[in-house]
C-alpha cells in the first residue's frame, strides 16, 4: 500500500473538530491534564464526569467515568502513548493500566493546542480501528458532543 493509500485509509476512520479558543494553550492543556478541571467539562451536559485517574506519562492510565442524567456510569479506561506539556495528548483505549490489551478498542485520540497569537487552535481527532466504528461514533453524536464539550472547554479556561 502506498503512503497516499495509507493516508486515504486512515482518513475513513478520523472524525476530526477544530475551534480557535481564546486562551493559551497552556490553559487548555491544564483543562485536559487536572483531574479537578476535567470533571467540569468533559462530558456534553446534561452529562457529567463523575470521576478522573490521569497518570501523565506515556504508558500512564487514564480514567474517565462519564454519568448520564439516570446516574449510570460509563468508565472509559485507555492509556497515553504520548505527551508533549501544552502542545500534544495522545491516548488510546487500546490498552489498559500496564499495556493489557482492551476488550474491544474503539479509537485514539490525538489532541493538540496550536499557539496562534495567544490564542489556541484546538483539534481533537478520533481514529477509529474501523471504519464501522468511526460511523457508529458519528452517528452517537461526536460532532455534536465533543463540539458541546469544546464550548464547555472554552469557558472554563475563561475563567482560570
Amino acid at each position: 500500500m502506498t503512503a497516499a493509500n495509507e493516508a486515504a485509509s486512515a482518513a475513513d476512520r478520523e472524525l476530526v473538530l477544530t475551534r480557535m479558543i481564546d486562551a493559551p494553550r497552556e490553559k487548555l492543556f491544564r483543562a485536559w491534564t487536572e483531574p479537578d478541571l476535567l470533571v467540569q467539562w468533559f462530558a456534553p451536559l446534561p452529562w457529567t464526569t463523575s470521576a478522573v485517574e490521569v497518570d501523565l506519562r506515556p504508558g500512564g492510565r487514564s480514567l474517565f467515568v462519564m454519568r448520564d442524567p439516570d446516574g449510570k456510569d460509563y468508565p472509559n479506561m485507555g492509556v497515553y502513548l504520548e505527551v508533549v506539556k501544552n502542545e500534544k495528548l495522545v491516548f488510546t483505549d487500546a490498552y489498559t493500566e500496564g499495556w493489557q490489551p482492551s476488550e474491544k478498542p474503539f479509537f485514539t485520540g490525538i489532541i493538540t493546542f496550536e499557539d496562534v497569537g495567544g490564542k489556541t487552535r484546538y483539534t481533537a481527532r478520533a481514529r477509529h480501528w474501523t471504519v464501522e466504528n468511526r460511523d457508529m461514533h458519528e452517528k452517537m453524536g461526536f460532532h455534536e458532543g465533543w463540539g458541546q464539550c469544546a464550548d464547555q472547554l472554552a469557558a472554563l479556561v475563561a475563567k482560570i
